[in-house]
């Protein structure tokens, strides 16, 4: 019997299927509601440190100026003197303080500028023989090498009658105390601040980590490292942070310059020349728009190393439960 042709029972292995990778969902929750407050919020506060700075530093920089400027005069004032020739007695205060070394210069005030002077309070017209105004010498000394004033006084009060000398410095401690006392506020300002920056970090982590939490533990538990889920949250927030202190300062920084701006287009008005008294011309400089930068730079900086502390504090904890529990 002839043997009939059997087929062949084995069939080929269907090709297998490719595989599609599933994407790793992030550990911390992708922008959503919470992050962009937390955003809005870093920039709201970034803005306000930055705008302190800012005010500090427009005022620390114009009681300096002002320092300087009383600090480089002096004043005799002589109070008219029934019998005394009153142009005699500020040539004699003249002589007398001209002579001290560290004096660079005496200008006695002539009867116009006086007059000049008194014309906002007084009106014009006035003729000073028939009022008792007292005149003016402006002695200007030099900064480094100041005058004894306390000899001078001596001299002028024994040479002149109804003299006074006034060398400005209780203004100038004034002032001083004045800077310092704006300096210190300013920078317990923005303490509190950062402060309150870095609570709301501590909560927006918390509840991030709240959101994913089963999935954090079973990470830890299975050999996930603490410093890589830190990483996590720490790239997270550094780029939230980063975004809302960019924002912030960038907004303090328009401001300012739109009030240089108004400062400079409204010269000679009485608003301006008030606010340029006090203020200058709100022109922060290169180092104030350096401190900007560098609050937006420490603001990023904070935010993420909140982050990081918070998740592994976190993690301790959880560590230390599990372990009082078996």
């Amino acid at each position: 019997m002839n043997d009939l042709p059997v087929e062949d029972d084995v069939h080929e292995a269907p090709a297998p299927r490719a595989r599609t990778q599933r994407k790793t969902a992030p550990i911390v929750p992708p922008q959503n509601i919470a992050g962009r407050a937390l955003v809005f919020v870093i920039a709201i506060m970034t803005f306000l440190s930055c705008l302190t700075l800012g005010a500090v530093t427009l005022v620390r920089d114009t009681a300096s100026v002002w320092e300087n400027q009383i600090a480089r005069e002096a004043t005799i004032q002589i109070k008219p003197v029934d019998g005394v020739d009153m142009e005699a007695s500020l040539q004699k205060a003249a002589d007398i303080a001209g002579q001290f070394a560290g004096v660079r210069g005496v200008k006695t005030v002539d009867r116009q500028a006086t007059a000049r002077l008194l014309e906002p309070w007084l009106g014009s017209g006035l003729d000073l023989d028939e009022l008792p105004v007292p005149r003016l010498v402006i002695v200007t000394i030099d900064e480094d090498n100041p005058p004894d004033f306390a000899t001078m006084r001596q001299q002028l009060e024994a040479a002149v009658a109804g003299v006074a000398l006034d060398d400005h410095r209780t203004w100038v401690d004034r002032l001083v105390a004045m800077a310092h006392t704006t300096v210190t506020l300013g920078m317990a300002i923005l303490v509190l601040m950062l402060s309150a920056t870095v609570l709301t970090v501590v909560f927006a982590t918390r509840g991030a980590m709240s959101g994913n939490g089963h999935i954090i533990e079973v990470l830890h538990f299975v050999g996930a490292e603490a410093r890589f889920i830190a990483a996590q949250f720490r790239s997270h927030f550094l780029l939230m942070g980063m975004k809302g202190a960019a924002a912030g300062g960038i907004a303090a920084m328009i401001v300012f310059i739109a009030f240089s701006w108004w400062s400079s287009r409204n010269l000679a008005t009485p608003e301006a020349d008030q606010a340029t008294a006090l203020f200058g011309n709100f022109a922060i400089g290169a180092a104030g728009y350096g401190g900007v930068a560098l609050i937006v730079l420490v603001i990023g900086v904070l935010t993420a190393a909140t982050s990081h502390v918070t998740v592994v504090t976190y993690l301790k904890d959880i560590d230390v439960s599990h372990h009082e529990g078996l």
